[in-house]
């Protein structure tokens, strides 16, 4: 049975930060049980990182650094703050897009090219297909193209030892 097949309820194109969108497409407790039920798996306002061993499914289309350079950051981290709650506050004000959560992440992408940096300045790039697993790592997303890109990304919560 299909139980959707049309837009995502909790899709989200920024207007602090143009050309920029989130989507949580789905969540799964813990432990999932099946069959799933046919309610919405991923309301808006979803808390985003997920509980320990709990998944959320999100798609996000950066727009080329060039426009993030250009938004007031009070306003985007306000709008942000509504769509992708409990992620955004994993961001560092004082570091731009530096970010770490408890989760391991499959992160996928789909279009365009983006780099990921690492804490210790270390800089990828990564084009259309290409996959990363993160295990927490403190990191960044840098669209330094003057197109789009857009990631697939899996989180699963994960328990951070001291």
């Amino acid at each position: 049975m299909i139980v959707s097949d049309g837009s995502a309820p909790n899709a989200h194109i920024y207007d602090a930060v143009p050309g920029h969108l989130t989507s949580v497409l789905y969540a799964t407790a813990a432990k999932p049980i099946l069959p799933q039920n046919h309610s919405e798996q991923a309301p808006p306002q979803i808390i985003i990182p997920p509980e320990l061993g709990g998944t959320k499914l999100m798609i996000v289309v950066f727009p080329p650094d060039s426009v993030f350079a250009t938004v007031d950051p009070a306003a985007a981290f306000e709008e942000q703050a509504v769509h992708i709650p409990g992620l955004i506050q994993a961001f560092e004000p004082d570091a731009p897009g530096m970010h770490t959560t408890d989760t391991v992440d499959y992160d996928i992408v789909l279009d365009g090219e983006v780099w990921l940096e690492l804490d210790d300045g270390a800089e990828t790039l990564l084009k259309q297909g290409d996959v990363v697993v993160q295990c927490g790592t403190r990191h960044a997303w840098r669209n330094k193209s003057d197109k789009p890109a857009t990631m697939c990304f899996v989180l699963i919560g994960a328990e951070r030892l001291s």
